[in-house]
């Protein structure tokens, strides 16, 4: 059983590493109280499914300009003091989501500029708080790393739509957006005490050509453009997530709000906890590919059940899939790609798989507009497993990845024992 223990070295290793944990655990379970409260607040303002759906597509271009961009400020600045700077902005913008709802006639136009706002600050943060990973860990524990991130992110998932919920529903979205600041507060406070994390001495000053620099290594690695690809594919396909708060009406349950929410994650949790295994798994690629079909299949299932616990189990198990996709997915990222180029690369890495899910939200209200909820969610998950099994038959370099053979993970691992061992000798 120890094999399949999730490994906690990261934290015991290393104190920045530590600090940043315990600073996104926290800050992110208030942004999942405002995740919940944004669309619960549209909804009972419009009553329509575009308009939930649109509170996500405001994001798209803005995480896409100011993700590449966010991804060259990483590889150009201190990437401590970026995400420190980006947290206070997010708590700024919840403080105006605040104010708005305890208005008389809370306006809609302005909470759709502030998730556009929203998402231009998560642009700029999660690249530097991707491309941090590999100065706080050593290389053989990136995917350990990367796996107590997803806990860190699925524990707020699971908790902060749950109490989110209660808090809307028993008092209202002011309570929650002002529990949101208060995490921000606390979040800044943790990352303040962290060492700073300067750029490397490859790094190129910011510039649109050190952004096309990092698009074109993106290109010329197909086996990393596979993983954007499947990510992509699965994402917008057979993602349901703004039909949440009209499903759980359909299934007569409106108080089981935050338990849709948190089902995929509850999957998520299961596969983070008993994840030692997958660091001695090889073929990653191969994983990759099989779990996004795995969670467009659940998906399609949940979609057809007419019974809230079929529905929850059908999403849990698609959250599952999903994260045995995103560990695979993360530690090719962390153990292939050049610290000199891994703020970029982790921009165009938001880019895969955030606007997926943002794009797939439009999909999903649009075709349940025109038809219903069932067929929406039903079909998007059909659809995404031909999707990722057409697109895999594309990607061969994908299909046999082999994390003991890849040129690019071969000719890291040299270079972190080179750093370790010039380390050990100082």
């Amino acid at each position: 059983m120890a094999n399949f223990v999730i490994d906690l070295a990261p934290l015991r290793k290393s104190r920045d590493f530590s600090l940043l944990w315990a600073a996104g655990l926290i800050s992110y379970f208030g942004s999942m109280i405002t995740y919940v409260a944004v669309p619960f607040q549209v909804k009972e303002l419009t009553g329509s499914y575009v308009a939930v759906a649109i509170s996500g597509l405001v994001e798209i271009v803005p995480l896409i300009i100011f993700g590449l961009y966010g991804g060259v400020l990483a590889d150009a600045l201190d990437r401590k003091k970026l995400i420190w700077v980006t947290e206070l902005l997010s708590l700024l913008f919840t403080a105006i989501l605040l104010i708005n709802s305890m208005m008389d006639s809370p306006s809609l136009l302005l909470i759709y500029i502030v998730s556009g706002l929203f998402a231009a600050t998560s642009g700029l943060r999660q690249p530097a708080m991707q491309a941090a990973l590999p100065r706080l860990v050593d290389h053989e524990d990136m995917t350990a790393a990367a796996a107590l991130m997803s806990l860190r992110w699925q524990i707020g998932v699971i908790v902060g739509p749950a109490i989110g919920g209660v808090l809307i529903s028993t008092y209202s979205v002011a309570v929650g957006y002002a529990a949101d600041i208060a995490t921000f507060v606390i979040s800044l406070a943790l990352i303040a005490f962290m060492k700073n994390i300067p750029p490397s001495h490859e790094a190129e000053a910011p510039s649109l050509s050190a952004l096309i620099d990092g698009v074109k290594y993106a290109f010329s690695r197909k086996d990393l453009l596979g993983t954007y690809l499947i990510d992509l594919a699965a994402m917008f396909f057979a993602m349901p997530t703004a039909l949440y708060p009209f499903w759980a009406d359909q299934l007569g349950a409106p108080w089981a709000l935050g338990f849709l929410y948190a089902a995929v994650t509850v999957g998520s949790v299961i596969v983070t906890l008993t994840s030692g295994w997958i660091k001695t798994y090889r073929f990653h690629g191969r994983a990759i590919i099989w779990a996004a079909i795995g969670w467009g299949a659940a998906i399609a299932l949940a979609g057809i059940s007419n019974s809230l616990i079929l529905v929850l189990l059908f999403l849990a198990i698609a959250g599952g899939a999903d994260m045995i996709s995103a560990l695979f997915r993360g530690t090719i990222w962390n153990q292939t790609i050049p610290d000199n180029l891994r703020g970029r690369l982790a921009g165009i890495e938001l880019l895969s798989y955030s606007i997926g899910p943002l794009a797939g939200q439009l999909r999903a209200a649009s075709m349940a507009a025109a038809t219903s909820l069932t067929f929406s969610v039903t079909a998007g998950g059909l659809i995404c497993v031909f999707m990722v099994a057409l697109l895999a038959s594309f990607l061969p370099k994908l299909r046999k990845y082999d994390a003991e053979t890849n040129e690019f993970a071969v000719e890291m691992r040299k270079i972190r024992e080179l750093e370790q061992k010039n380390r050990d000798e100082m």
